[in-house]
């Protein structure tokens, strides 16, 4: 089967690079309504059969213009929440962006007891988001399309998909309404299919200004990712 997980559309906090991951968290802003806009054009070609978002309501907003487009109705699954910041909610300065993208990295690269300070490990972090995705492709539809978050979606991909293993996904960028393409099941594995990370309506929908740490991964996750 084919799995399209899709990054929400902007939110307040990606603009100003706040680590915002509570339930029910930040609406969209007017570029991040535009992207949700564009997801039924972009998507066209794509036959889904179902559409699933998380507690946070970006996802669910960013999801709905999709929705109407096909007639579904989007299913909420607290695993694909994103991977949850703990002591480092709210916080949108440079040493708490490195600490949060580098501790998913470090669960991309194999170090899964690494902890987010005062939050989940990566064997907790994949244990749910394992078992939402294995719900999401139960119903057997060719395709399913899930909307998530940036760090859980590049958490995940990292360490569970074939072809996207090791610094992938840290060198790769995945900016709001960005998609992961893959196929396969969760008893045979995944495949990296494609990584489009740029918003699906297109570049001219992306903001190179604001400061995203979950959309692209600074430079201190390098050396992060890097140790043991």
């Amino acid at each position: 089967m084919r799995l399209l997980l899709i990054r929400h559309g902007q939110t307040p906090d990606n603009v100003i690079g706040a680590l915002g991951t509570t339930a029910p968290g930040a609406r969209l802003t007017d570029l991040g309504l535009r992207q949700a806009e564009a997801l039924p054009a972009a998507l066209a070609a794509e036959t889904i059969g179902a559409l699933f978002v998380s507690t946070l309501v970006r996802t669910q907003l960013t999801a709905a213009p999709l929705a109407a487009a096909r007639g579904l109705e989007p299913v909420v699954l607290d695993g694909l929440r994103e991977v949850v910041a703990g002591d480092l909610e709210m916080r949108n300065d440079p040493a708490a962006g490195a600490a949060y993208m580098g501790t998913v990295a470090r669960w991309v690269v194999g170090d899964r007891d690494a902890r987010m300070p005062g939050a989940e490990s990566g064997h907790e972090f994949l244990a749910r988001y394992d078992a939402a995705i294995e719900r999401a492709t139960a119903d057997g539809h060719d395709t399913v399309a899930v909307v998530s978050h940036g760090a859980a979606v590049r958490g995940w991909v990292g360490c569970r998909v074939a072809g996207a293993g090791g610094t992938f996904v840290r060198d790769h960028d995945l900016s709001n309404t960005g998609v992961v393409v893959v196929e396969g099941s969760t008893t045979d594995g995944f495949r990296l299919v494609s990584w489009e990370g740029t918003p699906l309506g297109g570049a001219d929908l992306d903001d190179p200004t604001a400061d995203d740490p979950t959309g692209e991964a600074p430079a201190d996750v390098v050396d992060a990712a890097a140790r043991p």
